[in-house]
């Protein structure tokens, strides 16, 4: 354990002096607020959560999945809360509870007359209650606050460490089974056509989502991390029709927003996850404005050319 702890510790320490290298390119009055340890340790963790949720934003944009992250996200906090209550790592009850949640989805969906809204509906509602009753026991407001809103001014190393670990799975996921899971978000039936098990890619997508929401926890809290699995992915999409690009804009996207909404926490002292999301959300209004093809002002370009 103690070899382990070592080895992350310099692993985090040699990413922290590389992002740093970066950051003291920038003017003085941007790379101040980075000086710091702890900010050095919510920006790294900032930037890993806005990579990977940016990522996997094009999948949950892609295949209409907003309500199901929207699920998951509620699913974890009993998870959390009895994590909480036995000792645990918040990260062992939350993904538990965040799976089975996406199981009973599921099961619900394809065993019943119920609809895939209305399982979702009912299975993050009762499980966001349950979480809310059992902290309400447990733990103070200070506690539940964390949780919904993040805290990643006050991240721990364990927690960083975690992040990093979920980042490289799902690039690894990814990039391994990038073919099956482009087919499984544009057209599942020819996936299955092809001789790919989408019951398989759909359950494992699912647990990818529920290990990144489990990841960003601390970082911009349950609730807001909806917004950074959806926003980046909507915002490339309206910038281009290429899968790949989307990608990468919406990793751009997912990244520059922690980075400039992290600055602008520290520089107004301000909530730290809502500006994050703020300015994810400023990019999807710059590019519903501006999208050279899908944009508003494209539109009206077109419809007075035309008229």
């Amino acid at each position: 354990m103690e070899v382990l702890d070592t080895l992350s510790s310099a692993l985090v320490n040699g990413l922290m002096s590389a992002l740093m290298v970066v950051v003291n390119l920038l003017p003085d009055t941007l790379s101040d607020a980075f000086q710091y340890r702890f900010m050095q340790r919510a920006l790294l963790t900032s930037v890993m959560v806005g990579a990977i949720c940016g990522l996997l934003s094009c999948y949950v944009v892609l295949k209409r999945w907003s309500l199901l992250g929207d699920a998951i996200s509620h699913a974890v906090l009993p998870g959390v809360a009895i994590a909480y209550l036995l000792g645990w790592p918040f990260f062992i009850g939350a993904f538990i509870t965040g799976a089975l949640t996406s199981i009973g989805i599921g099961a619900i969906e394809r065993h019943t007359r119920i609809k895939s809204d209305a399982a979702m509906g009912l299975m993050f509602t009762g499980a966001f209650a349950l979480g809310i009753v059992i902290i309400s026991k447990i733990a103070s407001s200070t506690h539940l606050m964390h949780i919904l809103f993040g805290n990643v001014l006050g991240v721990r190393e364990s927690a960083l460490v975690l992040t990093l670990v979920a980042s490289v799975i799902a690039l690894l996921v990814v990039w391994l089974c990038f073919r099956p899971l482009l087919l499984y978000a544009f057209d599942p039936q020819q996936a299955q056509a092809l001789g790919f098990n989408t019951s398989v890619i759909h359950y494992g997508l699912i647990l990818l989502l529920t290990l990144t929401i489990v990841a960003s926890l601390e970082t911009v809290g349950i609730i807001l991390v909806v917004a950074m699995l959806i926003t980046p992915g909507a915002t490339a999409h309206l910038l281009t029709d290429r899968f790949r690009t989307m990608m990468l804009i919406s990793v751009a996207v997912g990244v520059s927003s922690a980075v400039i909404g992290l600055w602008l926490s520290a520089a107004l002292d301000v909530a730290s996850g809502g500006t994050i999301v703020l300015v994810a959300t400023g990019w999807f209004f710059a590019a519903l404005v501006f999208s050279p093809r899908h944009g508003v002002l494209a539109r009206q370009w077109r419809r007075w050319r035309l008229g």
